[in-house]
């Protein structure tokens, strides 16, 4: 009998929800990076277990929004924590309940979800520690359980998918069992090429970056030809972008194409531009175009 679970992966920013869904999936269906905020969209990711399809809601960082983009954002994760099976809300190991996780609890409660509280990075503390923080949040909700992991050694994954069965409920699966992503192969490339922005560049202007593929077309050859316009906030970024003789839009376009190739199973031809549109990030109709709707 084949069983189905609709689950949202809540958490602040950088706990490393997109890090667990591509340990769970097998397969990178989710970028990430060092710098908080990576994930800006819902990403729906597929894991097949026996007879279960897990449908993962991996969702942006809950944090307090300065632009049009972060209340997109934190509208995602609240849209998501609603109308599914569970929730797993992915913790640091601190022993107490910051304003974050403390939000998206009032939520889960009030949509009255089932939860697992899934504790990360356990690698990073001793026991004792561990200990204090589980105690801190089973004082303060009532989880189904609490489950420690380090998504990024796969330590407790296991323990945590046999916690996730007991979300599943009997019924066809959602999605073609040879489905790890709901997300077009686009969007993923944009994602990859924003991915490299991310880790390569400092500070805010990675932040202010958008990507969108102009162009995406296979040859006879199976050689595949991706056109892509990265878009920047102000004529000063466009220059760091760029680079010193187009040297860091190389580096970003090489590693990108890597990744790309990985994903795509093919050669790919990687073109990158980049533009200017000032503040994008509190333009709606920006926001749209990028693909950021409700």
């Amino acid at each position: 009998m084949t069983k189905t679970a609709m689950i949202t992966i809540c958490g602040r920013p950088n706990v490393g929800k997109s890090t667990l869904t591509n340990a769970l999936v097998g397969e990178k269906v989710a970028i990430v990076s060092a710098k908080p905020q990576t994930t800006r969209n819902r990403i729906t990711a597929l894991v097949e277990r026996g007879e279960t399809q897990f449908v993962l809601l991996d969702t942006p960082g809950f944090h307090r929004p300065r632009t049009k983009l972060g209340d997109y954002m934190v509208n995602v994760v609240k849209e998501s924590v609603a109308d599914v099976d569970g929730v797993l809300l992915l913790v640091e190991p601190i022993p107490s309940v910051g304003a974050q996780e403390e939000a998206l609890i009032s939520r889960i409660e009030e949509q009255k979800l089932p939860a697992l509280l899934v504790i990360n990075k356990i690698d990073t503390v001793e026991k004792e520690e561990l200990l204090k923080v589980i105690a801190a949040y089973a004082a303060r909700h009532d989880f189904r359980a609490i489950v420690p992991i380090s998504a990024r050694n796969g330590e407790g994954l296991d323990e945590l998918l046999d916690e996730m069965e007991s979300f599943a409920e009997e019924g066809p699966h959602l999605f073609p069992d040879d489905m790890i992503t709901d997300q077009p192969e686009r969007q993923i490339c944009a994602e990859l090429i924003r991915e490299k922005l991310l880790r390569c560049l400092e500070k805010e202007i990675p932040h202010g970056t958008a990507v969108e593929i102009t162009r995406f077309s296979e040859r006879d050859n199976g050689i595949i030809d991706i056109e892509a316009t990265i878009f920047c906030e102000k004529e000063s970024h466009k220059g760091i972008i760029i680079g010193k003789k187009g040297s860091m839009l190389k580096k970003v376009g090489e590693l990108a194409r890597a990744d790309m190739e990985q994903f795509l199973g093919a050669k790919v031809n990687l073109q990158t531009w980049v533009k200017v549109k000032e503040s994008w990030r509190d333009s709606l109709a920006q926001l749209r175009n990028f693909g950021y709707t409700d």
